[in-house]
């Protein structure tokens, strides 16, 4: 049986496991289904937002499908929410990679 495979298995027994959720995204990026790991994670982010690992991944997807405004925008939640739930190694994460794309104004 697959990684994929299986974590589909135990997603089955418990769909809302906010990790095995972005378990499969990583899987469908490691296929190069950017489009499926861009559906899981946009899913987890509307529905546990506080899992704040999500946003860096989905940012970075994001870019790879040339959606780099949507990118900006993902990176400004995910910002948002790491400074409300005090987790500071993730907000300096998303920062440094929104500081990639560029200046606030390219995105406004």
């Amino acid at each position: 049986m697959s990684r994929k495979v299986h974590i589909q298995a135990m997603l089955a027994d418990s769909p809302t496991d906010a990790f095995l959720r972005f378990a499969l995204a990583k899987e469908h990026e490691k296929e190069g289904d950017d489009a499926g790991a861009k559906e899981i994670y946009e899913a987890l982010v509307a529905d546990q937002p506080e899992y704040v690992g999500t946003y860096y991944h989905l940012g970075k997807t994001m870019e790879r499908l040339e959606e780099q405004a949507e990118a900006w925008r993902i990176y400004s939640e995910g910002i948002a929410i790491t400074k409300r739930v005090g987790e500071r190694h993730a907000m300096s994460e998303l920062a440094g990679a929104r500081l990639e794309l560029g200046d606030e104004e390219d995105f406004e």
